[in-house]
């Protein structure tokens, strides 16, 4: 290990959010290191779907690793009520977590960015200017300023006092498909609206693979279980090999929760940043770290300690000004879902909902907008009252 004065940057965790502040940290001329718990390539569950925002965060750095592209969309409103739509151009792009990681991993290593793995961090401490992670097997990393990137139950989220408003449970399964249920799924995805206010269901192809997850609040665990069985059997995929079975937490943090304590800020999951909705983080993920990353390089290699702290304080201005905008519109959307899920399901099988719903996934269009529109702030408002 170098030593410990030596780092202008230390990054905990490696997955999107970290890896972009790897990146964009070094790539400003900061020296940087990342500490990663586990050892890429690693699985973690998430839909691995890439909006249109995700992949211009990532243009020109990476060779996105894509599984499929879907062009077309199934919805279900509790297993019927189906309707079918299509576009010309790709909706997103179809990933497995540990392939785009890795792809991101390397770029980080590209820029600069020592990444070391199979490091746990145990705390953080400041003093004397500086911030310390301390770690499993008693040494420590002390850079200038420290970005979290480990999680909402991670070490950092814990150490700036993180708050969560949203919790929900996923569950997902990565299901190994022949060629021909692989070219039944080529192409399109499946979103179901639960019986659980506010769940839904997904099926997404990856190529050989089919990841067929559910999603709802969390304190609902047995129901949550039992929509994803009788939404595998009613997919006809009960009985096959199942590659991966796996869940998690996701946090949505509140409107006060901090980004920043002293010289440590958090990023991604870590800091609650995800789309309160679709419960979608990679694009908050990839953006805040990038943010989290210019600003900490900045900030380290000022040359003037006194300015540290004052200019940690731009990523907290940019993540609001640019990422709680849709974190507050994607509120009155599931507000609305949850309460009108087949007023919403009708809605979006219109030909203004279905255009809609293609530029939220190409991103032309951000949620924040989306609820800005006249018609959509009436409709939303009234759903919102009744």
């Amino acid at each position: 290990m170098r030593e410990r004065d030596e780092w202008d940057v230390a990054v905990i965790g490696a997955g999107p959010a970290g890896l972009a502040a790897a990146s964009a940290a070094a790539a400003a001329g900061a020296r940087t290191i990342v500490l990663e718990r586990a050892e890429h390539p690693r699985y973690k569950t998430c839909g691995g779907g890439l909006l249109g925002v995700s992949r211009a965060a990532v243009a020109g750095q990476i060779a996105v690793p894509v599984r499929d592209e879907i062009r077309s969309a199934m919805f279900t409103l509790r297993g019927g009520q189906d309707f079918r739509r299509s576009h010309g151009e790709p909706l997103l792009a179809m990933v497995m977590r540990e392939e785009f990681d890795r792809a991101l991993l390397n770029r980080a290593e590209e820029s600069g960015a020592l990444v070391r793995q199979r490091v746990q961090v145990r705390a953080i401490e400041q003093a004397d200017g500086c911030a310390t992670a301390r770690l499993a097997d008693g040494t420590s990393v002390t850079a200038t300023v420290i970005i979290g990137a480990d999680g909402s139950s991670g070490v950092s989220a814990r150490h700036v006092g993180a708050e969560f408003a949203q919790v929900d449970l996923g569950l997902e399964l990565e299901i190994a498909v022949q060629e021909a249920v692989r070219r039944q799924w080529a192409g399109r995805v499946l979103l179901d609206w639960g019986k659980i206010p506010g769940s839904y269901g997904w099926v997404f192809p990856k190529g050989d693979r089919l990841t067929v997850g559910v999603i709802a609040a969390r304190g609902q665990g047995a129901a949550t279980k039992s929509y994803l069985r009788e939404f595998v059997d009613r997919l006809g995929l009960a009985g096959r090999e199942v590659v991966r079975d796996s869940g998690h937490l996701t946090r949505c943090r509140t409107d006060e929760s901090p980004l920043r304590k002293g010289q440590v800020i958090v990023a991604g999951d870590a800091a609650g940043l995800l789309e309160p909705w679709t419960r979608e983080g990679i694009s908050f993920a990839l953006r805040s770290g990038a943010l989290a990353g210019e600003v900490a390089a900045k900030a380290a290699t000022s040359g003037d300690p006194a300015t540290t702290e004052p200019m940690l304080d731009e990523y907290v201005a940019a993540v609001n000004a640019t990422l709680v905008p849709d974190m507050h519109a994607g509120r009155v959307l599931l507000s609305a879902f949850t309460r009108h899920t087949s007023t919403v399901h009708k809605g979006l099988s219109t030909a203004k909902g279905w255009h809609a719903f293609v530029k939220m996934c190409r991103s032309e269009m951000s949620l924040a907008e989306l609820v800005t529109r006249p018609s959509a702030r009436l409709s939303l408002a009234l759903l919102n009252r009744l």
